[in-house]
């Protein structure tokens, strides 16, 4: 199994097979606009940016599940993120992230990819541990979703190639991008 067995609602309803993603390196995100780490927006725009034309794709899934920092219509997530950020990559429908409701790509990305901890020698890393652990272990325990903006790279194969914590600035994830683009230019990819 890939992600291209799976489909998504885009942010307007309509179902998407991931699929019609297939040959592209993509950054799976799930994000929140009213979260302090919304400042990522603006570097993912940049990256998708960047790396757009070399046939890298984000895609962002607003949920609400972390301190309900993501409380609006899809409609009025897609306006915000839009307006206030500057996003053109691809935003679907709120999905639960986690948990028995947990969507099925994030379901399979938290299999293909387990929790392995935060980079406690960052600032955030280390900070983000400590909140976790101290305000919500459950959420720390396993492998699940810890907080907004979790990130998943995923190979022109469909295959989870990385995941980056929330801590994880999307520029500290690029050297990775530029890896999975070359390798498959290489081999005449797009």
């Amino acid at each position: 199994m890939s992600i291209y067995d799976l489909q998504v609602n885009a942010i307007n309803g309509k179902p998407v097979e991931l699929s019609i993603y297939r040959g592209k390196v993509l950054l799976i995100v799930n994000t929140a606009s009213r979260c302090g780490y919304s400042r990522q927006f603006a570097d993912l725009q940049k990256l998708y940016e960047s790396h757009h034309e070399q046939g890298f794709e984000i895609l962002g899934f607003p949920c609400n599940q972390f301190n309900e920092k993501e409380p609006g219509s899809s409609s009025e997530v897609h306006e915000y993120c839009e307006s206030n950020f500057g996003v053109k990559f691809p935003l679907f429908e709120k999905v639960e992230v986690r948990g028995p409701s947990a969507h099925p790509l994030f379901q399979y990305l938290t299999q293909q990819a387990p929790f392995q901890g935060y980079d406690t020698q960052t600032f955030d890393g280390q900070r983000m541990q400590e909140f976790l652990q101290e305000k919500y272990p459950d959420i720390y325990a396993g492998d699940g979703i810890k907080w907004n903006f979790s990130k998943f790279l995923i190979d022109r194969n469909g295959y989870v190639y990385g995941r980056y914590e929330t801590a994880t600035e999307p520029f500290g994830i690029e050297p990775d991008i530029e890896s999975l683009l070359l390798k498959a230019n290489e081999f005449g990819g797009v």
